[in-house]
């Protein structure tokens, strides 16, 4: 089935340019946004991706090479998670976050066994576990930078109570950042039930067994609420600490 999307041609093109061309004009009809921003973000995500395609196929040749490009990788989501967070230069320790929930996830995965030391499996489950975390990252620093913004009295009155720094920021700092778990915790509360998530997907296409395709999606479900807690948690001590700030 893979094989027949892939050799799809001319019929894929017409098909996603269709698609494109719809979702603008509900966008146009219901004055959501400017029209062309679904045909230009499928330009640019068709662009982006046979730009990857490329590099991927390289790269998944040798183990050097997938390491480099999850590296790559990771440099791009620490600079995005920074910058979603709105937390200027500071932002940039979200790195720290970002690299304790990847490798809190990704060390078990391979000491094991499971998830073989090879770039064909490192790149797709790597850059899942990634951009989960950064997703995660990015909105638990934001949240708990909004609410150290908003509820800055309550900060002080903790202050004046005898409580350190990061005592009085992690009271308002937790609740807020620890919604950023909750996307991933529905997700996998009710996978198969409601969706079906790439990696499911991904195996069926590639002509794999349902069983098969549930093993792995199981595996990158509980990896990504491993990198996220990690990370999430993180988050919030470097938030907490005012290593991360506004």
């Amino acid at each position: 089935m893979s094989a027949d999307l892939a050799d799809a041609g001319f019929a894929l093109a017409a098909l996603c340019a269709a698609m494109a061309v719809a979702a603008a004009l509900v966008y146009r009809i219901s004055g959501l946004d400017r029209a062309l921003s679904v045909p230009a973000a499928t330009l640019r995500g068709a662009a982006q991706l046979a730009v990857v395609s490329l590099v991927l196929a390289a790269a998944l040749r040798h183990l050097w090479s997938a390491v480099a490009v999850l590296l790559v990788m990771f440099a791009a989501a620490s600079v995005t998670a920074a910058r979603r967070s709105k937390a200027g230069r500071s932002g940039l320790w979200l790195t720290v976050a970002l690299a304790v929930g990847i490798t809190a996830a990704l060390t078990p995965m391979l000491a094991s066994g499971v998830v073989p030391l090879e770039g064909v499996a490192l790149i797709p489950i790597g850059g899942i576990v990634l951009g989960n975390a950064m997703t995660s990252t990015s909105l638990a620093a934001k949240r708990a930078l909004d609410s150290i913004d908003q509820r800055h009295g309550e900060v002080e009155a903790a202050l004046s109570l005898g409580l350190d720094e990061r005592d009085s920021r992690m009271l308002v700092v937790h609740d807020v950042a620890a919604d950023a778990l909750l996307p991933g915790l529905d997700q996998t509360r009710t996978v198969g039930l409601v969706t079906l998530p790439g990696a499911f997907v991904g195996v069926l296409l590639a002509s794999g067994s349902a069983v098969q395709a549930g093993a792995v999606q199981i595996l990158v479900l509980v990896g990504l609420l491993l990198a996220q807690t990690c990370s999430v948690a993180v988050t919030m001590e470097l938030v907490a600490r005012g290593l991360v700030r506004r």
